[in-house]
């Protein structure tokens, strides 16, 4: 169902992973990683975006280097340049919404855990999101101007998270509600951070994952049609 690309990235080239519905087309979602990079989870879920009839690009902001263990996902995450990584980001967008299979004025971004917060930096970058997805976003290194966001965000946080806990949820959500955007965020019970990640079974909660997709695919369905 999809496979490897490559994009502009501010006079370079970046890789990503690309993956189309069997239609041909759809709305664009641009899919942010978690910590430990590109790896067969992220583009798993790539691959059932375009299962749900959307055109789905994951960048690949490691740029090849993949983590399996938490000290090594700590090293790539805090290594990570923001100014390299918001020129890959913008560049996924640009190459996605010059894609005849992306159809729609508007598209969206989602990322767990580091990409979590990545999905609201972009979405302060480019105008183009007109959909951001949040999953128990952590974002070292860089704040996003709320004042910048043009999209509709939807926030699925852990109820017993160390990274992004319910209080910096709250308080996201108090800030962006403050800024006028429109923001809807979701707790759920029993559950840790990277509960989506099926791949984990220390963390993963069939129950809130399978809540968690339905609302950010009707989410999307919603904002991008």
């Amino acid at each position: 169902m999809g496979e490897m690309v490559k994009f502009p990235s501010n006079g370079q080239q970046c890789d990503g992973y690309l993956a189309k519905p069997s239609s041909g087309s759809g709305p664009g979602v641009v899919v942010i990683q978690e910590w430990w990079g590109l790896n067969p989870n992220i583009k798993d879920i790539a691959n059932r975006f375009a299962g749900e009839g959307f055109v789905a690009l994951a960048p690949d902001l490691y740029h090849g280097q993949i983590a399996d263990e938490p000290d090594g996902a700590t090293k790539l995450m805090m290594a990570l340049k923001m100014d390299q990584a918001a020129k890959d980001m913008a560049g996924a967008v640009d190459y996605l919404a010059g894609l005849t299979a992306a159809t729609g004025v508007k598209l969206g971004c989602v990322g767990y855990c580091l990409g979590g917060g990545l999905s609201l930096y972009l979405a302060s970058l480019k105008p183009q999101i007109g959909a951001c997805v949040i999953y128990y976003g952590v974002l070292p290194g860089a704040q996003p101007d709320l004042a910048k966001v043009q999209a509709a965000i939807l926030g699925h946080y852990a109820e017993n998270d160390q990274f992004a806990s319910p209080a910096a949820a709250r308080d996201l959500e108090g800030k962006l509600k403050a800024a006028g955007k429109q923001v809807g965020f979701h707790t759920y019970g029993g559950t840790q951070h990277g509960f989506f990640n099926d791949t984990r079974p220390e963390a993963y909660h069939a129950e809130a994952a399978k809540l968690s997709w339905e609302r950010t695919l009707a989410f999307y369905r919603e904002h991008l049609g």
